[in-house]
């Protein structure tokens, strides 16, 4: 079976968390997550090239074949989603200088992946998330999680047999006559 590594990440300006997985067939399991902060750095530019910077360094090291990105949530405050987008911009960038598939996953997708509901707390997308995966140390801080989530989430996307070999809802009743709603 071929393996194949999933970075995900959540992107922020202050506090950018990462995880990284490794699949093998249908089986998923973690290699790392962290968080990568940048609290310290009070030059917003600079904040972009730190995360450039470091979504780089984890290229390098895991060599993911993919990456898994949550999307940024709309909110009231533009500026805060400005922020948001240029962080989550500057990590694409990052994968796509590597050649990397990138794939965007909205909070609520991931969420619902995850724990079969998509209002989910940043807790309990921890704790499941934390029992799918076998991982006894708790997280720093929510936002590794998350990151992790997203790789999570990108890995059932592509492991839900038969998800993409349908070509409609009418290819699926054709390919299925015995299932009736």
């Amino acid at each position: 079976m071929k393996e194949k590594i999933i970075l995900g990440i959540d992107p922020g300006t202050s506090i950018m968390g990462f995880g990284v997985l490794k699949a093998v067939g249908s089986k998923a399991s973690m290699l790392d997550m962290g968080l990568i902060k940048m609290k310290k750095i009070t030059d917003p530019y600079l904040k972009l090239k730190e995360i450039f910077n470091q979504t780089t360094a984890l290229i390098k090291k895991y060599a993911p074949d993919e990456l898994a990105i949550e999307a940024p949530f709309y909110g009231k405050n533009v500026q805060s989603m400005l922020k948001l987008g240029r962080a989550q911009g500057v990590a694409i960038s990052a994968a796509l200088q590597h050649d990397i598939p990138i794939f965007e996953y909205a909070p609520r997708k991931i969420k619902m992946a995850i724990t079969g509901q998509g209002s989910a707390s940043k807790e309990q997308v921890a704790g499941i998330l934390m029992n799918i995966l076998d991982v006894t140390e708790p997280p720093e801080d929510y936002d590794a999680t998350d990151a992790l989530a997203a790789a999570l989430c990108h890995f059932y996307q592509k492991d839900i047999p038969g998800a993409s070999s349908y070509k409609g809802w009418g290819d699926f009743v054709k390919k299925n006559p015995k299932r009736k709603g």
